[in-house]
């Protein structure tokens, strides 16, 4: 059983929709980020950069005690090797598989979560800040769009690159893209949506809500950045 510590987003949303394709056996351990869950003294100890998702793998491979995992692309790679689905063994597909999931990780994660920031969280307007993060983001919609140019999915077959990259691509409206300018990512996009697996992997925790493109005053408390001066960080 995986302990998985979740919370609808994006990067939550990630790893349910690997958990459900894989087939594991998992118990969702909501981190509710909007009312500052994610600094708890125990979610500290297994995500101590107090981000969600984290997995706690209670039957890992060889046995032992629990193994505790931080940070989207490390579980994601984790739990692949762990079910031997979704990266390829062999050195040159397995490398492919990680550039794009580092891609996904370094550049489409922080530049559409800063996107988003600018357009729908920050205090005030800030032109700069948002010309400049939603050009970034159109820039990776065309890297994308290219790559997948003759591809059905990232890298060929379908690979933690793309469980890692379409939860940022479903929030498309909300960006204000319009997806009939990335044709290929259009029809991947689309294509994603006939998994089953990510069908349900995009549902789990849809009860807790979603985000709606506004902070309530406590809300922005939690999901603003802390000195690392502040206690418990």
């Amino acid at each position: 059983m995986i302990d998985a510590y979740f919370w609808p987003t994006p990067n939550g949303w990630k790893i349910s929709i690997a958990l459900e394709e894989m087939g594991l056996d998992y118990r969702v351990v909501p981190v509710n980020i909007l009312r500052g869950e994610q600094f708890a003294p125990e979610f500290l100890k297994i995500s101590p950069n107090n981000r969600m998702p984290a997995i706690v793998d209670h039957a890992p491979e060889g046995g032992g005690p629990p193994i505790s995992v931080f940070e989207g692309a490390a579980i994601l790679i984790y739990l692949a090797e762990k079910t031997g689905q979704f990266l390829p063994r062999d050195l040159r597909g397995r490398t492919e598989v990680l550039e794009w999931l580092m891609w996904q990780a370094a550049g489409v994660g922080p530049m559409f979560g800063q996107a988003g920031h600018f357009k729908f969280y920050a205090p005030e307007p800030n032109p700069y800040g948002l010309e400049r993060y939603t050009t970034e983001v159109l820039r990776l919609y065309g890297v994308l769009d290219r790559r997948l140019e003759g591809r059905d999915y990232i890298c060929g077959a379908c690979s933690i690159a793309d469980f890692a990259t379409w939860p940022w691509v479903v929030t498309y409206r909300k960006q204000e893209i319009d997806l009939h300018q990335f044709p290929n990512v259009r029809r991947w996009y689309d294509l994603m949506k006939t998994r089953p697996g990510l069908r349900r992997g995009y549902d789990v925790g849809k009860e807790l809500g979603k985000p709606q493109g506004t902070w309530d005053e406590e809300a922005r408390s939690h999901l603003m950045p802390r000195s690392t001066q502040t206690p418990g960080i």
